[in-house]
């Protein structure tokens, strides 16, 4: 694809050695979009860097070719890459879409202006429908008289995004380490002007079967070996699995949480068994390991209503199952503390002033007496390895 040129927000770790690596062996010509001035100055300077993938050879893959824009400081020329881009991607994390819009419905005004094709914008975030968030903030940011053009030229298809990336070591430079497993899963259906021919990238016809089984296999596995390896004294995720006692409650939680999805989108359910092993086993890989306090970091938003520990429990008992191991694994998000973490400091104290139920029931949405706080009530003296 000769020409065809990428501009990607987000020149981090995801952006780098996961995104960026994607859409380069795509045959792109990458410009990475962030307001990191070291990042922004080195990617001018080197115009390259390697994607390291975890394991016994550490294979290096090259990155090259690649350009940088300073989102701030080099505004109008951002907004010349948005008008002409390609293709348009972003990894910024969730509370960062809302600060990229400006620029985006500037550009995609100025495209709509010049008669420019139409562009696909996919938003490749840790969360469901950050696409679609994009757009919503984007149209605010669009001059009304200018709307309908720009939903023209643009359109925000849904993805959901898998890679593990750990801690980079230090004096890593540009070079990213990353897991050898990846997934980029996007919503065929909502794209405009044909598939864009990337290697790596699946195209479905609905994104959220895919999105839930990333969430509750992937997102609530890793939290739940985090939580369950803390309450053992485990300082990292693989340290943590090698605990037999954290394996089998973590592969009891995704075994709950694959009946789910199972049941709810109709995966197969050998398939899907081996996509859960899978799963546990790419946490074990001691050469991406993350610390325990990193996956931990935030209890209070992983206790949510709509979050993977609590979303999963609820349902199933919606269903008619008893969610026990999801159950044992918030009683370790309870019993989680870290004085270096805010939402820990404020979760402990709020389980000391207003009683385990109380405060539970509370960051979950959920009423004190529902039978997922008794059920979690319950678990007091089975927590702990």
């Amino acid at each position: 694809m000769p020409g065809l040129k990428a501009l990607h927000f987000g020149a981090g770790n995801i952006g780098r050695g996961f995104i960026g690596l994607l859409l380069s062996d795509a045959g792109y010509g990458v410009t990475f979009a962030d307001v990191r001035d070291e990042v922004v100055d080195a990617l001018k300077r080197e115009g390259r860097y390697e994607v390291v993938l975890a394991g016994e050879l550490e294979e290096r893959v090259p990155v090259e070719g690649v350009r940088a824009v300073h989102s701030v400081n080099e505004a109008e020329e951002l907004v010349r890459l948005i008008a002409t881009a390609d293709l348009i991607t972003t990894a910024v994390g969730p509370n960062v879409l809302p600060v990229i819009a400006g620029a985006v419905a500037e550009g995609l005004t100025e495209r709509a202006k010049n008669g420019g094709s139409p562009v696909n914008v996919i938003a490749c975030e840790n969360m469901v429908g950050g696409s679609a968030a994009l757009q919503g903030y984007v149209v605010e940011k669009v001059a009304e008289n200018d709307r309908e053009a720009v939903g023209r030229v643009a359109a925000f298809p849904n993805a959901a995004v898998d890679r593990i990336v750990p801690e980079q070591p230090e004096g890593s430079g540009l070079d990213v380490l990353v897991e050898p497993f990846s997934e980029w899963v996007v919503d065929e259906s909502q794209l405009v002007g044909g598939k864009p021919e990337i290697e790596g990238v699946t195209y479905v016809e609905d994104l959220g079967p895919y999105i839930d089984r990333k969430l509750l296999t992937v997102n609530t596995g890793h939290a739940a070996v985090a939580y369950l390896g803390h309450a053992g004294g485990k300082r990292t995720i693989s340290e943590s699995l090698a605990d037999e006692a954290v394996w089998a409650e973590a592969s009891g939680a995704l075994e709950e949480t694959g009946t789910l999805v199972v049941e709810k989108h109709g995966f197969d359910a050998e398939e899907h068994r081996r996509y859960r092993e899978k799963t546990l086993m790419r946490f074990t890989n001691p050469a991406i390991s993350d610390s325990v306090r990193r996956v931990a970091r935030t209890p209070i938003r992983k206790l949510g209503h709509e979050e993977r520990l609590v979303s999963p429990a609820l349902q199933l008992i919606e269903r008619g199952y008893t969610p026990e191991h999801l159950a044992r694994v918030i009683k370790s998000v309870l019993a989680y503390s870290d004085p270096d973490d805010e939402q820990s400091v404020e979760l402990r104290e709020a389980v000391e002033s207003e009683g385990e139920r109380a405060a539970f029931a509370r960051y979950a949405g959920i009423p004190e007496d529902h039978p997922l706080v008794e059920l979690v009530a319950r678990e007091r003296q089975r927590v702990g390895f």
